[in-house]
């Protein structure tokens, strides 16, 4: 996950988003900005997860 963009912003009216813009579907809603992006990681690991099940890579860093 180091290796990839990570975009935090507010979801208003309240809580944040953290995302992975150069994978689909890889963003966490949450109430703070922390967890938000503890959960990120998670989704992250779910992510890589279902790419290897599939047989494909992750797309690349942009």
């Amino acid at each position: 996950m180091d290796d990839y963009e990570i975009i935090l912003y507010r979801n208003p009216p309240g809580g944040w988003v953290a995302e992975i813009p150069a994978i689909p579907s890889c963003y966490a809603l949450m109430d703070t900005r922390e967890e938000a992006l503890a959960e990120l990681s998670n989704v992250f690991a779910m992510c890589l997860e279902y790419f290897t099940q599939r047989g494909d890579s992750l797309p690349r860093p942009r």
